[in-house]
C-alpha cells in the first residue's frame, strides 16, 4: 500500500476530526504582509485574489486559511451615507430620521493599517440613530469568492469565511470604544440592552447566510481580549450569542472558529467551553499572557483545537534568529505531544516580517513536529 501523502489540509482535517496526522499543522496568516507588499507596490492590487496569492503560500511552505472574507453584500435603506478620504482621514457619516452618525478613521502609512479616532456611537444619544441603522440593514449572500477560493486553495488548506462580530463585540472594536461602552452598560443599560437586541437580530441572518456559503470553516472575528471584555460583560452580552452562532455554524456542517488574539487568562477557559472548533490566534508568553504550556490545562476539559504559537514580533527583524528558533522549538515541543494544536502566527505576520523565518518555520515543522 502506498504510504499516505500527508497535505497541509489534510493535516489540518485529520486533526479537526480527532485523528492524529504524521505532524503539527502549520498555517500562517499572510494577510498584513501582502497588504504592505502590495502597499509598497511589489504585488498587484488583485493580488490576494489572484493564484499568484496561493503560489506565494506554497512557496512559503505554509498552509492556507485567511485573508477572511464575508459572504454577503450589505443592504440599507433609509439612511443617506456619505464617505470621503483625503488619503489620511476617512470619515463616514449616516443620516437617519433618528439623527445623525459620524465616525472618522486615520491611516498610518508605516504600519499599512487605520484606527478610528472618532467612534459612530459617542453617547447615548447616539443609540436611537444606531439602532435605527440596523434595524434598516439587510444581508445578501455574495459566494463568488467562495467559489473562487475552492478552485484556488485545493491540498494547500482550507476555504473559511466571517461572521459578523458578535454584537457587543462590534460596538467595543469598532463602533463605540469599549471606554464608550462601559459608561453606557452602567448609565444607560437599558438603551444598550434594547440596541444589542436590535443588532443580534439583523447579525444572526448574516450568520445564516454564512452559513449557506460553499466553505470548510467559519470564524467569528470578534478580536476578544480579556482585560478588555471581562468575565462579567462577557456573560453578560457575548456567551449567549457566541452559543447560539456556534449551534447555527455545527448545524451547517462547518467547523466554527473564534478569532481571539489577546490575552488569554480572562475568558480563554470561558470560550473553550463552548465549544469552538477552533480557538484561533492564541498568543503565547513573553508576548501574551499564557505561556503555550498551559494552555491545555487551561481549557481542560474542552477538546477544541488550539491554534497560534507564534507571536507576530517573532517574524521581524527585532527578534533575533536565535530567539526566534528556541521559541519555535519551545512551542513545537509541546504541540507534538497531543494532536490538538495547530501552529499558527498570533496573529499576522506584520508588514515588516521576514518571508524567509516563514519559510523557516516549515524546516522545523519537519525536523522536530512530528508526534
Amino acid at each position: 500500500m502506498a504510504e499516505k501523502v500527508w497535505t497541509p489540509r489534510k493535516r489540518l482535517l485529520a486533526l479537526l476530526g480527532g485523528e492524529q496526522p504524521d505532524r503539527v499543522p502549520w498555517f500562517a496568516d499572510l494577510d498584513y504582509l501582502a497588504s504592505a507588499l502590495i502597499g509598497r507596490g511589489l504585488r498587484s492590487e488583485d493580488f490576494k485574489s489572484s493564484n499568484d496569492y496561493f503560489v506565494w503560500h506554497r512557496r512559503l511552505r505554509t498552509g492556507f486559511y485567511l485573508q477572511g472574507y464575508f459572504p454577503f453584500t450589505v443592504r440599507r435603506s433609509g439612511c443617506r451615507i456619505v464617505e470621503s478620504s483625503d488619503g489620511v482621514l476617512r470619515t463616514r457619516t449616516i443620516e437617519t430620521p433618528k439623527g445623525t452618525l459620524r465616525e472618522t478613521w486615520r491611516r498610518l502609512p508605516a504600519s499599512f493599517t487605520e484606527a478610528p479616532v472618532e467612534h459612530l456611537v459617542k453617547s447615548d444619544e447616539d443609540l436611537p440613530a444606531y439602532r435605527y441603522l440596523y434595524e434598516h440593514t439587510e444581508y445578501a449572500p455574495d459566494f463568488a469568492p467562495a467559489a473562487r477560493r475552492n478552485t484556488q486553495i485545493g491540498d494547500l488548506g482550507i476555504n473559511l469565511c466571517y461572521t459578523p462580530r458578535s454584537p457587543f463585540m462590534r460596538l467595543a472594536v469598532l463602533d463605540a470604544g469599549i471606554e464608550t461602552l462601559t459608561i453606557l452598560a452602567s448609565t444607560a443599560p437599558e438603551a444598550v440592552e434594547a440596541t444589542l437586541a436590535v443588532m443580534c437580530e439583523k447579525l444572526t441572518e448574516a450568520v445564516d447566510v454564512a452559513c449557506a456559503a460553499p466553505v470548510d470553516a467559519i470564524m467569528m472575528p470578534e478580536n476578544l481580549s480579556s482585560e478588555v471584555v471581562g468575565k462579567r460583560f462577557f456573560h453578560d452580552y457575548v456567551e449567549e450569542i457566541q452559543l447560539d452562532w456556534i449551534e447555527r455554524i455545527h448545524a451547517a456542517g462547518k467547523y466554527s472558529f473564534i478569532h481571539i488574539d489577546g490575552s488569554l487568562r480572562g475568558l480563554l477557559a470561558e470560550e473553550a467551553a463552548l465549544g469552538f472548533s477552533v480557538l484561533e490566534a492564541l498568543t503565547p508568553a513573553p508576548v501574551g499572557d499564557l505561556a503555550v504550556e498551559r494552555w491545555a490545562d487551561f481549557v481542560a476539559p474542552s477538546t477544541s483545537v488550539l491554534w497560534g504559537g507564534i507571536p507576530g514580533p517573532y517574524f521581524t527583524p527585532q527578534t533575533n534568529d536565535a530567539e526566534f528558533e528556541a521559541h519555535v522549538r519551545t512551542v513545537l515541543d509541546v504541540m507534538r505531544s497531543a494532536p490538538r494544536f495547530v501552529l499558527g502566527v498570533a496573529d499576522q505576520v506584520p508588514p515588516d516580517g521576514l518571508e524567509r523565518r516563514v519559510a523557516r518555520v516549515a524546516d522545523l515543522v519537519e525536523e522536530c513536529g512530528g508526534y
